[in-house]
């Protein structure tokens, strides 16, 4: 068995969750104990129950920003479909798109609403790797602005092969939801809704909030042959000063650190690659492998993730592999939802 075959799994395709619950805590909650290696069934809404006065849930409060962008090419017409990625400091887009034929520097592509109104246009500027080109919008309003009236919510293919309905507008989004620039959901989040964050603390349960910016780039398969040969992308990770002292503070008293998704796992272990928690602010691109000593997670609840992904390869790290492999085939076998809009796991 190849290094990457260790992080492979059958699914059925009718295990991927294509639409929301009605209710998002309603969604089902694998327990799988590390010590023990038992697995357990419960809800997401038994998570008050589940934790212990004294632990501290960290959510990622990043904001998704409608980045799918559909339109034509303004010379031929063609169809033409792009995805928001950055803003650059000269106020240039990164962008990933593509057509039918070759684009060229210089042509431009002009942007549609959502009910076929032509928008703004794009004037290609620059091709680079992957896919990616600097465009500048013919305009002088904000990337904010201008998505807000022509960008869709940017489903993942396997969600109806990534076309949205108006219900996704606020499905695809967490409830805390704060700071824009993400373009992919921190999905753990989305089980999430405000009467459980009140039941939570109720029960004497802190939250706190960082913020990691999720790119494309997350979802994507390994594509090389080994771990270590694998290039991690860079996404942009806060961890403010007072977060870090509230991290510190409940586990001082005996808390657990619970990351909500593994958005908040790469904020908190990139905060603490000293050993001890502290402030962060800046470009990670920390990838999070076996044998990594983890540092500032104790426990962590994460959706099921897609095969080969470097999220699949932290939450082995996490638990190790053979138990996070056995936790899968149990969820399959129980006909647990899968992927964005699926269930959840909670590894103690």
């Amino acid at each position: 068995m190849s290094e990457l075959e260790k992080f492979d799994y059958p699914l059925p395709r009718e295990l991927v969750a294509q639409d929301p619950l009605k209710k998002r805590s309603d969604a089902r909650l694998m327990v799988v104990e590390r010590s023990s290696g038992r697995l357990r069934h419960h809800h997401v809404r038994d998570l008050p129950e589940l934790l212990r006065p004294g632990d501290r849930m960290v959510f990622n409060d990043t904001l998704v920003v409608p980045a799918r962008m559909l339109g034509y090419r303004t010379s031929t017409g063609g169809r033409w479909q792009g995805l928001y990625l950055s803003t650059e400091a000269d106020g240039s887009w990164r962008i990933l798109c593509k057509t039918r034929g070759k684009l060229d520097i210089g042509d431009t592509v002009t942007l549609m609403s959502p009910n076929l109104q032509d928008d703004v246009r794009l004037r290609l500027l620059e091709r680079r790797e992957g896919g990616v080109w600097i465009v500048q919008p013919e305009s002088y309003e904000s990337a904010t602005e201008i998505l807000g009236r022509v960008g869709r919510v940017p489903l993942p293919h396997y969600i109806r092969g990534g076309n949205m309905r108006d219900a996704d507008v606020q499905a695809y989004q967490t409830v805390y939801a704060r700071a824009p620039g993400s373009v992919a959901a921190p999905t753990a989040g989305l089980h999430f809704t405000r009467e459980l964050l009140e039941r939570l603390q109720q029960s004497g349960i802190g939250i706190t909030a960082v913020t990691l910016h999720v790119g494309m780039d997350t979802f994507r398969p390994i594509a090389t042959q080994t771990l270590r040969s694998h290039q991690m992308h860079s996404e942009w990770a806060e961890l403010t000063d007072k977060a870090a002292q509230e991290l510190t503070a409940a586990r001082e008293s005996g808390g657990r650190t619970v990351a909500v998704g593994t958005t908040s796992v790469r904020v908190l272990e990139s905060a603490a690659r000293s050993g001890t928690i502290a402030p962060y602010s800046g470009a990670t691109d920390l990838f999070i492998r076996p044998p990594h000593e983890f540092q500032a997670v104790d426990a962590l609840l994460t959706n099921f993730h897609l095969p080969r992904t470097t999220l699949l390869v932290m939450i082995c790290a996490f638990a190790g592999r053979d138990l996070v492999m056995k936790a899968y085939e149990e969820a399959v076998h129980e006909q647990y939802r899968f992927y964005s809009y699926g269930d959840a796991m909670l590894i103690l």
